[in-house]
Order: structure tokens, then sequence, then C-alpha cells
């Protein structure tokens, strides 16, 4: 008998023999019962009475604790510390918080996985398994199969381990002596580590600093330090007119606008009006005639405004035929451009204000010239 032993290992030569062995040697009750082989044995962990490893309910644990903790960190900074709305969203919208909750989930149970197995299941600060270093390994590793009686306290008896691995059918018995566990973080091994580190920080910083003074400009990307560059404000030698701003190219229209009514009053015959013809786009376009264009055309368009004589001008009746039969792009560009004594109001309304006008003016036209199905319409 061994105080010191740590494991009594016998060796068999097929799987069969050991998983028949396996009973003979639990029966003993002398110790822990491990066997070791090349390959998984179908029913070996039966036969051993190993329970379930905890490792899967510890990750389940874990995950659901991280998806939770990342939950409740989102929650209380988006919808309570410093709620913003972002894409129209309510600041407590879970949906957002989901690829967080999947980063943290994963998170956490891999960290639970990884340090939960070596630490509280491998018993880590351990290295090298006594089995490792037997005169078993190199068959274990091939074509023998091995039980082990591991010793569950000091009174481990190893020759009764030894006598009932025998009896099980054991064609060879190896006594492992026990490891050296004596702690490895050590003072002296403390202080090795942390000089090592010192050394290694200092020795970087010295290179780095002789590096910088050696060469104080890197650029590895020069190319992208240095590339040309186009001031919209001044004189480019770029382009044959000297200008750095230019106009954009002839027949292009810019993505989110419609065609700009920068040619001839012809030539804007074609375009369309963009909005519909509601409630709220005539009131608007009634508030941008009022303020721009009553003044001279008049309250309903009949070229009679409150201008006098003084002004010199004689503003268009757009209740002519000419106007009524104009197309509503040549009335947008008019009122883009100018006309006659009538100035561009372009600075003054925004697109959507002058196409707008169109529609108002267009009403006015109606109004004054009804026809008997308009009257049908307005009588309920």
């Amino acid at each position: 008998m061994s105080e010191t032993s740590y494991a009594v290992l016998g060796t068999f030569e097929t799987p069969d023999a050991l998983m028949q062995a396996i009973p003979k040697v639990r029966a003993s009750k002398l110790g822990t019962v491990e066997a070791y082989t090349p390959y998984a044995i179908h029913g070996i962990e039966e036969a051993l009475g190993l329970r379930r490893s905890p490792l899967g309910g510890m990750v389940l644990v874990m995950g659901v604790l991280g998806a939770l903790t990342a939950f409740g960190f989102q929650y209380w900074i988006s919808a309570i510390d410093y709620p913003i709305i972002t894409g129209g969203k309510a600041p407590d919208s879970w949906e957002a918080f989901i690829p967080i909750m999947f980063e943290v989930t994963v998170l956490f149970a891999t960290f639970t996985a990884g340090l939960g197995m070596l630490f509280l299941l491998n018993k880590l600060p351990f290295f090298g398994h006594p089995v490792l270093s037997s005169k078993s390994i190199k068959s274990i590793t091939r074509d023998r199969y091995v039980l082990a009686l591991e010793a569950e306290s000091e009174a481990f008896d190893s020759a009764a381990a030894a006598a009932a691995l025998q009896a099980a059918g054991a064609s060879q018995v190896e006594i492992l002596p026990a490891p050296d566990r004596s702690p490895f973080l050590t003072s002296d091994y403390i202080l090795r580590a942390a000089g090592g580190i010192f050394t290694a920080c200092l020795g970087a910083g010295l290179v780095m600093y002789f590096a910088i003074k050696l060469f104080p400009v890197v650029a590895p990307m020069k190319y992208m330090q240095d590339q040309p560059r186009l001031n919209a404000q001044k004189a480019s030698s770029f382009f044959k007119d000297g200008h750095g701003m230019q106009r954009p190219v002839a027949g292009t229209v810019a993505r989110g606008h419609l065609p700009t009514a920068t040619g001839t009053q012809e030539e804007a015959a074609t375009l369309a009006n963009p909005l519909p013809r509601t409630r709220e786009v005539f009131a608007a376009g009634r508030q941008a005639y009022k303020n721009r264009c009553e003044v001279c055309h008049g309250s309903v368009g009949d070229g009679v405004g409150s201008l006098t004589a003084a002004y010199g001008g004689k503003p268009a009746n757009l209740q002519a035929q000419q106007f009524r039969d104009y197309p509503d792009g040549k009335i947008y560009w008019a009122i883009v451009n100018g006309k006659n004594a009538m100035p561009s109001h372009a600075a003054d309304l925004s697109e959507s204000q002058r196409w707008a006008v169109v529609h108002y003016v267009r009403a006015l036209q109606r109004a004054q010239n009804a026809k008997d199905e308009d009257l049908k319409v307005a009588i309920p």
C-alpha cells in the first residue's frame, strides 16, 4: 500500500474485456473507476456510472443571464437615461436590442464554457494529468484499453487495487505515484513573471523611442494623404473655364429632384406638376400666391393688382385664354426665371411652393370659368 499513489492502471487487450471488467472493479469499491480508450466505446459511460456533465446547464444559465444583462443595460440607456428616437421607433423598441443581446449571450456562454471547463471541471491550475506520464499512455493511444482505480483519499490501498484489476482480467498493472500539487503561484514565480513582463515592456519602449527618432515621419499611405482636391469656391485648373464649381451636365437630373426649368419656356412645357391636388397643396399654393403674386396679378389672377400706375409694368392677366392654355411647365418656368418685368421668385419659393402656386392658379382660372359639372359637384 502506498499513501502517495494517484491511481492503479490495469491494461486490457479488447474493449469487451474492458467492459466485462468494469462491473467487477466497481464492485470492489476501492476508489474511483475511470477508463482510458483509444476511441469512444458505446455504453461505457453507463457502465462507469458517470453522471451527465453540468457544463451544458452552466452555459445555458449564463447565456440567459447575458441576454437579460444586455437587454437591461440597453433598455436603461435607450428608454430611461438618454431616450433617443431613431428611425421613428420608440426609445424602448426592443427589436433594436437583439444584435447586442445576441453578442453578449455568446460572450457569457463562451466564457462560461471555457473557464468552467478549465477551472471547475478540470480543476486547473493543475498542469499534466498523471496518466499522461504513465507507461500505458503509448498503448492507450494505439490499441489497448486501460481501467484505472483512482485514489479518493490517503487511505487508498494500491495493492488491493492492483489485485482487483488483475482479478478482473488485466494483463498489466501499473501504479501511478501522486503528482506534486504544491501551489505554483509562489512569490518567486510571481516576481519572475513580473520581471519578465517589465523587461519586455522596457525593451519595446526603447525600440519604439529610437525608431521614432530615426524615422520621425512614416507615411504608409502617402497616396491617400496627398491626393487632388477640388474646392468649389476657388479657381481650378482642372476645368477649362477655370472655375471650381460647375453646372450639372446637360440633360442630367439630380436624384430626388425633378428636371429644373433651366432651358427655354417652350422646353419647360413638358414638365408635369408632381404635386397631388389636395386641400393642403391648394392651401400652400394660396398662401404663396398671396405673398408673392397677388400684389401684381390680383386676388383672382385677372392682372388687376394693388399696384398703382407708377409701377409702370403691366401684369399678365392669368385669366386670359393664352394663360389658361399654358401647360403647367410654362407657368412654373415663369415663376423660376421671371418674365418681362416680373422678376424670378426662385430664391423666395421652394420647389414644392412653386408647383403649389401653379395648382392654385389653375384653381383661380377654373373658378372664373366654371362649368356646369362644377356646379353639380358644389351643390350637395
